[in-house]
């Protein structure tokens, strides 16, 4: 993928620090096994506010975000489109509605199953600040982090997206086609991704480690709105080979979460039979080991320069 080059940084913005609105959406987070508390408290410290969009739900999801309890989230209570029913869509609808609530210079949405770590919040600021006045830089990418069966396994094959963008400038007209990513749109009646820089940073994705009840549970309620009938969940059928330990951290508010919804027995089935699909994203991770490649699909154009760590 082509790289967008960088201009120069500029200087006479440094002392000042942009205004970073948090957002997110839910509905029945209770009931389906989200961390979405663990969620906001690991965004709290370094937004300036922080919209919390709750569906109508059969669960006390809006009583436990009122809980929480501080004047940085602002909740707006919404009804979700049943009819809409092709590619997520409504997902998109209801991430829209939390952004365009955002009053900040900058907006970062962060989904109720991802969690940031309290080590990484000097260094999402840092990249916020630094790249608030290099206008070509429209969106913040992030590593990922996908735990999968237990807290203590992470997915590591092409099928799960490497980076992300999370951080959005709030400054300019884009819209998401879904829940996952943003198009900005610049031109009359076509979008195109967001050019970006790197957060060096990760977001810890928890929503394939909770049980498999309750993510079989978030299957059957939300297979409709792509259009499909719910798949069986079952973390079992994993080769090792897709899959590695995680020797890290977590993020300290997750522990309780973690003792209570994530299966510390869980291992990867050496026995599991790879499937055409696993057999060509083993293909892939031999390339790019060999070539120092990422071939995996990208929701955004890195701007060249910003790649490496600032000092």
């Amino acid at each position: 993928m082509k790289k967008i080059r960088s201009g120069p940084k500029l200087s006479e913005n440094q002392g000042f620090r942009p205004k970073l609105s948090g957002f997110t959406f839910l509905r029945n987070a209770v009931e389906l096994g989200y961390p979405f508390e663990e969620s906001i408290r690991s965004i709290l410290p370094i937004v300036d506010e922080m919209v919390v969009v709750v569906g109508s739900s059969r669960d006390d999801t809006l009583e436990r975000v009122r809980s929480l309890q501080d004047s940085k989230i602002k909740v707006i209570e919404t009804v979700w489109n049943e009819k809409m029913q092709e590619k997520s869509f409504v997902y998109a609808q209801q991430k829209m509605i939390a952004q365009y609530a955002c009053v900040g210079d900058w907006a970062f949405y962060l989904e109720a199953d991802e969690v940031l770590h309290e080590d990484d919040h000097a260094a999402i600021l840092k990249a916020v600040s630094l790249n608030h006045a290099r206008l070509e830089v429209e969106a913040i990418v992030f590593d990922y982090k996908h735990f999968y069966g237990s807290a203590q396994w992470l997915a590591v094959s092409p099928a799960w997206y490497r980076r992300e963008c999370r951080i959005i400038r709030n400054t300019i007209r884009t819209f998401a086609p879904d829940g996952q990513f943003w198009v900005v749109m610049d031109r009359k009646r076509q979008g195109r991704y967001p050019r970006a820089a790197l957060a060096h940073a990760s977001i810890y994705h928890y929503g394939h480690a909770r049980s498999v009840n309750k993510m079989q549970e978030k299957m059957n309620q939300v297979s409709r709105y792509w259009g499909h009938e719910p798949p069986k969940v079952q973390y079992e059928g994993i080769h090792p080979s897709m899959a590695k330990p995680f020797l890290g951290a977590h993020p300290h508010w997750m522990k309780e979460w973690i003792s209570k919804e994530s299966d510390p027995a869980f291992q990867p089935d050496i026995h599991a039979k790879l499937g055409r699909r696993d057999l060509r994203h083993r293909l892939v991770m031999l390339l790019e080991q060999l070539f120092a490649l990422e071939l995996g699909k990208k929701n955004y154009r890195l701007i060249r320069g910003t790649e490496s760590k600032s000092s």
